[in-house]
Order: C-alpha cells, then sequence, then structure tokens
C-alpha cells in the first residue's frame, strides 16, 4: 500500500506520516510539499490514496484537484483544509474528491477516513452528511456554489484583503483577469460592492 501526502508544512506533514504509519504499518509513505511536486510524484509511481492540502503555495489545490482527477481517475484523494466544511467540502467533493476533513480532527477519524477511501468508499464527517441530507429537499443551493472554482478562489482572496495586484501575482494572472473575475462574482452573488460582498461572505461562513 502506498500513501502520497501533499502539504507544504513539513511538520503538519511528519505528523500525518506519524499517525498513518502507526495504523498501516505495511504502508509505504511519500511526501510532497507544493503542488507541482504532488504532481510529479503522482505521474512518477503508482499510489492508493492521496492526502490533499487544498491550501498550497502556487497553484490553487482545486486546480489540482481537478488534474488529479483527469490524470488519474481511479485515484482516491481525501482533501485536508483548515478550513471550515461549510465554505469548502461541497466543492471538493463536486470537483472529485472522496473525502474531506478538518485538520482539527483527530488522529482516529483520518486514520478512519484513510481506511474508507482505500475500501472504495467515500468520507464525511457526521455533520456534513447532515446537510447532505438536508440539501435533498431544497431546490437551491447557496448562490457562491454557482461560482467556478477560480471565480471561488478569486473570492476567497478578496474577502481576505488581498488587492487585485496581489491575486494577480498569486495566481499568475493578469489583474484586468481578475478584475474580471471579480465583476463576475458580484453578479452571481447579486452583491453590488465589495461591503456587501464581505457581508455575503460572512453571512455563509466563507471568512
Amino acid at each position: 500500500m502506498k500513501i502520497l501526502l501533499a502539504d507544504d508544512h513539513v511538520v503538519l506533514r511528519k505528523g500525518l506520516v506519524q499517525i498513518l504509519a502507526d495504523a498501516f504499518p505495511d504502508a509505504h509513505f511519500g511526501e510532497a510539499s507544493d503542488a507541482q511536486e504532488a504532481l510529479d510524484r503522482l505521474d512518477q509511481d503508482r499510489w492508493d490514496v492521496l492526502v490533499l492540502d487544498i491550501f498550497m503555495p502556487g497553484r490553487s489545490g482545486l486546480e489540482v484537484l481537478h488534474e488529479v482527477k483527469t490524470r488519474h481517475p481511479g485515484l482516491p484523494v481525501l482533501v485536508l483544509s483548515s478550513a471550515p466544511e461549510e465554505q469548502l467540502a461541497v466543492r471538493v467533493l463536486r470537483g472529485g474528491a472522496r473525502g474531506y476533513l478538518n485538520k482539527q480532527v483527530a488522529a482516529e477519524e483520518l486514520v478512519r477516513a484513510v481506511r474508507k477511501l482505500l475500501a472504495g468508499g467515500r468520507y464525511v464527517s457526521a455533520t456534513l452528511a447532515e446537510r447532505f441530507a438536508a440539501e435533498i429537499w431544497q431546490d437551491d443551493g447557496p448562490l457562491h456554489e454557482r461560482l467556478s472554482d477560480r471565480e471561488f478562489e478569486v473570492l476567497r482572496q478578496l474577502v481576505g484583503g488581498r488587492s487585485i495586484q496581489d491575486i494577480a501575482r498569486e495566481l499568475s494572472l493578469s489583474p484586468k483577469t481578475i478584475s474580471t473575475y471579480h465583476t463576475r462574482i458580484w453578479e452571481k452573488l447579486g452583491v453590488a460592492n465589495d461591503v456587501e460582498l464581505v457581508r455575503y461572505a460572512l453571512s455563509h461562513g466563507l471568512v
């Protein structure tokens, strides 16, 4: 069994390896510190599961997830994030991840999640499962779930106080392109300015 862990925080990454090594003593582990290294290692070898931090330097983790599912469609991916479930879980699961966990969960839950994915299943917390059940009876989800992955990434950085120029540098895009995404976000969320955008983000747990 081979498990690849992709996370830019080396201490956390080593901790995850130790937790999983205790639970899976026969497993072999690989590590990656950024998106490109993770993709390179996936191309170089066969892996049974990928544990992926969604916020790493460089390319958006959502983009990496999409590329993983295109290049390695059978690989189960467990996404780890420091963001609350309501901010990202639905998006990454729709993007092809087999499971989602907040980084603050207990070690036992991480082991349960990896074991479930290795068995061919999917894993979400009890809270998230309850939310999915509630949404079955709702006609529409929240407006921010209509944003593209790129628009969502720009939204996240805008409400985090980043400037158009800073976001452009981070995503290797032009300021004009970021401004276009900015306008589309306003339109899709039905807000008229950034004050309303921040209010929306706060009310939906996106900050």
